[in-house]
């Protein structure tokens, strides 16, 4: 990673990153409300990170922005940072799956690369964090993730859960009472037209779950064989 980044930058980046992932371009009003200021600074950033050698991003008033190849390419290696911090808190300190996001976020931008390869090392070089969300490889290439959510499935469709894609504590904490976490399987029971909330029966769960679709819109999924 380039060393006269600041940590806004890295910030700026993997926000945009993650707001590009489907290939659309990044509004500044999106970035405003993801990044906690004003639409004005948004663009101040944006066209600093436009005359950078080389750019990092690419940003056209009223359409919006996309990274350039190495921009995308800074972004992934925070991510990377973020994602293996994540595995470390969880597996090795004992931190919970809703617990460790904001600890990554102060330290993402601090570790050096050969404390990154070691925390990889250690962990056995894995590929999804504790939510789910796949790691960026060393070569900073992104494994594939599911695409389906569970918003979309409906009775009597089975799935088994690979991530759920949210850092509200909040939630993380509500769905692991719940036991709706990655590798979790469920059978879905009922969908609600009016509210399209969906009632699943998660295994080893004695009662059913009834979730809405805020939250189901953030569960990805891989559906199973109906029995």
């Amino acid at each position: 990673m380039p060393h006269n980044l600041t940590q806004a930058i890295e910030d700026y980046l993997k926000t945009i990153y993650e707001c590009t992932r489907d290939g659309e371009r990044a509004s500044t009003t999106q970035l405003s409300e993801k990044l906690g200021v004003t639409p004005a600074s948004i663009t101040g950033m944006l066209q600093k990170l436009t005359t950078t050698h080389p750019p990092l991003v690419d940003y056209q008033k009223h359409r919006g922005v996309l990274l350039t190849p190495q921009g995308e390419k800074v972004a992934l290696e925070v991510v990377r940072h973020h994602r293996l911090l994540e595995m470390f808190l969880h597996q090795v300190l004992g931190y919970e799956w809703d617990e460790v996001h904001a600890e990554a976020d102060r330290l993402e931008h601090v570790i050096s690369e050969e404390f990154e390869a070691r925390i990889a090392a250690t962990l056995g070089h894995p590929q999804h964090d504790p939510h789910g969300d796949p790691i960026p490889s060393l070569e900073l290439e992104m494994p594939a993730s599911s695409s389906l959510t569970l918003y979309q499935l409906r009775p009597p469709q089975s799935a088994i859960v690979r991530r759920v894609s949210s850092s509200d504590s909040d939630l993380l904490r509500y769905l692991g009472e719940l036991g709706v976490v990655p590798q979790a399987e469920f059978t879905l029971l009922a969908y609600s037209s009016f509210d399209e909330n969906l009632t699943l029966q998660v295994s080893g769960k004695p009662a059913p779950v009834v979730l809405g679709p805020l939250i189901t819109r953030v569960i990805f999924v891989e559906t199973l064989p109906h029995p």
